[in-house]
């Protein structure tokens, strides 16, 4: 669905501008007669008056345990006896591995917290001092780990509520419990965090996911995408009937393409928009207005 959604906005802005670009090459560079009339252009227009909008970030996430350990051994030892198996759930100072050396309390290894085991030596296997015997990995709590652009972070912060969409189907909420205060260099983004209860160990380490961060509302406009034009600078916006019925050019900013319509900011709380005709006008020009 997101995908389709940024398709969609993304042939919003794209067919404006090729037809801008078009027309360029057409352009007669002779200049134009004035031709006198005094008949106006008639164009149609909504009234729009702005709403209170919550508007979302929307980025791809991963779930990352709070710890994964390689709990080593502190002897040279034969593995006699494990205390877990592999995918299992173990309590803190469980015994993992039990050696079979004489060294006065170098004998045991043991799980440093409670967690997950996700791999474990065989018993019969001889590990020397160093070598690991197991690897435990915490999934309560866990986190999801994105990155923010850094055009958006300073919409961001801490306690922020958070919708997540798991590959997995799985949809929870929380808070966002950490906003990075440095950019990646690489990737010119923030690091951002929210830290999920977990209790089940039911989301697991690693997974893709979808989270929508709840930004401050706004007030924005429902428009449709077909009244879309580009300026002579390039610029996206819609055109507008200012004061004195004149035509004007004014650029938005689009905050979200729901399957209603585009939702922007940019304009006047109330304004009159052009909805029919406003590609046949120019800025400036006198028009005669038609509301729906």
């Amino acid at each position: 669905m997101k995908l389709t959604q940024n398709i969609r906005l993304s042939l919003y802005i794209l067919i404006p501008i090729l037809l801008w670009m078009i027309s360029g090459f057409f352009k007669n560079d002779e200049p134009q007669k004035v031709v006198d009339t005094n008949e106006l252009f008639s164009v149609q227009t909504l009234l729009s008056e702005a709403i209170e909008y919550q508007p979302y970030i929307k980025l791809k996430a991963t779930t990352k345990s709070e710890k994964r350990i390689n709990v080593k051994a502190k002897t040279s030892g034969e593995v006699v006896n494990i205390g877990a198996t592999q995918g299992n759930f173990v309590e803190k100072d469980t015994v993992l591995c039990s050696l079979g050396v004489v060294e006065l309390n170098r004998t045991e290894v043991k799980a440093p917290f409670s967690g997950y085991i996700e791999q474990i030596v065989k018993p019969g296997n001889f590990l020397e001092r160093g070598q690991i015997c197991a690897t435990i990995i915490q999934l309560d709590p866990i986190s999801l780990v994105a990155g923010v652009p850094e055009y958006d972070i300073n919409k961001v912060r801490v306690n922020q509520n958070v919708f997540v969409d798991l590959v997995t189907g799985q949809k929870i909420e929380g808070k966002l419990t950490f906003v990075s205060k440095s950019a990646s260099p690489d990737t010119r983004t923030f690091s951002v965090e929210s830290q999920i209860n977990n209790p089940e160990g039911l989301i697991k380490d690693g997974l893709t996911a979808e989270i929508s961060i709840e930004i401050d509302r706004v007030k924005a406009h429902k428009i449709s995408p077909s009244i879309l034009l580009l300026n002579d600078e390039g610029k996206l916006g819609i055109r507008i009937v200012s004061d004195g019925n004149l035509a004007k050019f004014v650029e938005i900013v689009i905050l979200e393409d729901s399957e209603e319509g585009l939702w922007v900011t940019g304009i006047s709380e109330n304004v009159e928009i052009i909805i029919q005709g406003q590609g046949f006008v120019e800025d400036g020009q006198e028009v005669i207005t038609n509301p729906i």
